[in-house]
Parts: structure tokens; C-alpha cells; sequence
């Protein structure tokens, strides 16, 4: 039996999910899926212009990895732009790198952009000093990996 895939980390989560050609009715296509970390993969080497060791840093995983994961995702693309497919982003198994915060004295909560200030147990609460703050994900629970099936959340680890 294979272990399970390490979570990648990402930056960046699409609000616009869904691609198809224009002019096509959403009925007479076909789609391809792209994970969440493929599209990381891509926006980091493509977009971005970083080496593939500096995107495989920052998504948290082997320099192989990340380059299998990148030429999965633009096989996908390509798939779906030469075939006229509609893409679909969606699902993955990955943990978002914003930070927030909790403030167990003040109940503050706030951001603090991945690679920038302290880390959790050097934080002070910028509301009330306080030094009892925690890691919290967007529902405000202790921050975990994520993983996520057809773009459902299906367990915290």
C-alpha cells in the first residue's frame, strides 16, 4: 500500500473555477480536472517565472514532485485547450499558506502573509499585546492540513 499524498502548500486560490470555450453550451463539453495544486504549480513556474527548486519550496514538497505535479497540470491544460475542453478547478489534497491568528485574550483575529512576522508562539496580538495566539483556517478552527475531494472539504487531520 502507497502513503498518502504529502499536502501541498499553495498560495493562491482561484475564485473563478470553471474555463470553457466560448460560444460551446456547457452541454456539449467535455471537461478536464485540475487540482488546486496543479494550478499552483503553474502559476509559480509560469506565471511567476520561478525555477522549479524555488516552486517546489514553496508548495512544500521534492523538486520530482513538483515537476511531476507541473507536467500533469499542463498536460491537462493543453488537453482541454487543443481539444476544446472546459477545465475545472477543483479539489486536491493541500493547506493554504495565508496565516491567521487568534487572540485567546481579545478574540482579535487577523492576517499575516506567509514568509512575513513571527511565527505563532513569538506573535503578539496587535489588538491587545497579548501573547496567548494561535494558529486558526478560514472557520476559525486550529489550522490543519486540508483534504479535499471534488471540491468538498472531507477531513482535518
Amino acid at each position: 500500500m502507497s502513503r498518502p499524498p504529502k499536502c501541498r502548500r499553495v498560495e493562491f486560490l482561484p475564485r473563478l473555477t470553471f474555463f470553457k470555450p466560448a460560444g460551446v453550451p456547457l452541454r456539449d463539453l467535455e471537461e478536464v480536472g485540475l487540482t488546486v495544486e496543479e494550478l499552483e504549480a503553474i502559476r509559480l513556474k509560469d506565471l511567476l517565472g520561478l525555477e522549479q527548486e524555488a516552486c517546489a519550496e514553496k508548495m512544500g514538497v521534492s523538486r520530482p514532485t513538483y515537476h511531476r505535479v507541473l507536467s500533469a497540470a499542463r498536460a491537462k491544460v493543453a488537453e482541454a485547450l487543443v481539444n476544446g475542453k472546459a477545465i475545472r478547478v477543483e479539489g486536491g489534497n493541500f493547506q493554504v499558506v495565508v496565516r491567521r491568528f487568534h487572540c485567546e485574550q481579545c478574540g482579535h483575529e487577523w492576517e499575516v502573509p506567509c514568509g512575513q512576522g513571527p511565527c505563532a508562539s513569538e506573535m503578539a496580538c496587535p489588538q491587545c499585546a497579548g501573547r496567548d495566539v494561535y494558529r486558526i483556517d478560514e472557520e476559525g478552527k486550529p489550522f490543519n492540513c486540508l483534504h479535499w475531494e471534488h471540491g468538498k472539504k472531507m477531513e482535518q487531520l
